[in-house]
């Protein structure tokens, strides 16, 4: 069963279920699926278009973070000011980013919410001068942000709610056409920390996904416009991040993009040792190499130039293996 133009297959799949559990998945023949798993099937084979023109599909994608505030949890107060940002994104852009998600507020747990007049003063400047040179992406939940960034020249929106936090978010996303990133969260910055309660945190992120996904839809959102979050931190323990991380396939199901941010994130410093955010290279690469592993077609980073290289290393040692496997060595020296 060929995936797209990429030329790999796969000849079975793991059907996890609320009865078989995650040590237990049903292996199932892709050829001869039964007949719950044929839509599933047929969405993961399906070749997807590209997230806008230009962009590739045959690679995952890097997101650069630029954080317009004073109060993100790695780098706030460092891009506060129109200028910092813009360099910033600019050297991101040479570094190789495909994208740049500008954000004027920030989320991170116990943050206090920014009136959406201040999210915008600080990011429309930066914007409009980046959006002339490549694809940029507007970090907000509210409406009235998504509307003035698109105006401003945001091709993509990126909502941590999902469409669910501004009953306007998603008719404004839905006029406009326009790619949109839908994470999942449960509750809001203030909240989300006691809400990481769940039966399989796995099933339950994808069936909640599934119903933004679903609400998008009934906006009029196509699907090929829409890209999943697992939204690794938000509203999860660290050990409910690396079980998302594990599994993380289970969202092909749906046949949309996925979008991976794992960048820095504290559960990294649960697992690496180490409390100081910025010094969670090494625990980033390891996570967004295996994300990209399991098919997320973007890591959103704020480490650009070592995820890029990180990413082409890996990609160059799949593609030996693939030589190596068309043509084997009959172990002659």
């Amino acid at each position: 069963m060929a995936i797209g133009e990429t030329g790999l297959a796969f000849r079975h799949a793991r059907l996890w279920t609320r009865d078989n559990g995650p040590d237990c998945a049903c292996l199932i023949d892709a050829a001869a699926p039964p007949a719950e798993a044929v839509p599933l099937l047929a969405r993961i084979a399906a070749p997807r278009p590209p997230l806008l023109p230009g962009l590739p599909v045959d690679r995952t994608l890097v997101m650069g973070v630029i954080n317009v505030t004073p109060d993100s949890f790695s780098d706030g107060g460092r891009f506060l000011a129109a200028d910092s940002a813009i360099a910033a994104g600019e050297a991101m852009r040479a570094a190789g980013a495909d994208l740049l998600d500008i954000g004027g507020e920030s989320t991170r747990p116990g943050a206090a919410p920014v009136p959406a007049e201040e999210e915008q003063r600080r990011i429309l400047p930066v914007i409009r001068a980046l959006a002339p040179g490549g694809p940029v992406s507007v970090d907000t939940r509210n409406a009235t942000t998504m509307r003035a960034a698109l105006a401003a020249g945001a091709r993509i929106v990126n909502d941590v709610s999902g469409l669910a936090h501004d009953q306007d978010a998603a008719r404004v996303v839905a006029e406009a056409g326009c790619p949109v990133i839908l994470m999942h969260m449960r509750g809001t910055p203030q909240t989300m920390r006691s809400l990481s309660v769940y039966r399989d945190v796995v099933l339950d992120v994808a069936e909640e996904l599934g119903f933004r996904l679903a609400f998008a839809e009934s906006a009029g959102i196509a699907r090929d416009r829409i890209v999943l979050d697992p939204g690794i931190g938000f509203a999860k323990t660290p050990e409910q991040n690396l079980a998302l991380l594990a599994r993380l396939p289970i969202l092909h199901q749906f046949g949309c993009a996925i979008l991976v941010g794992v960048s820095r994130k504290s559960f990294l410093g649960v697992y690496g040792g180490e409390p100081d955010p910025t010094r969670r290279l090494a625990g980033s690469l390891s996570a967004g190499l295996a994300a990209a592993a399991a098919g997320a077609a973007i890591l959103r980073v704020h480490d650009v130039r070592e995820t890029v290289q990180a990413l082409a290393v890996w990609r160059a040692i799949g593609a030996g293996a693939t030589c190596a496997m068309s043509h084997p060595s009959d172990g002659s020296r």
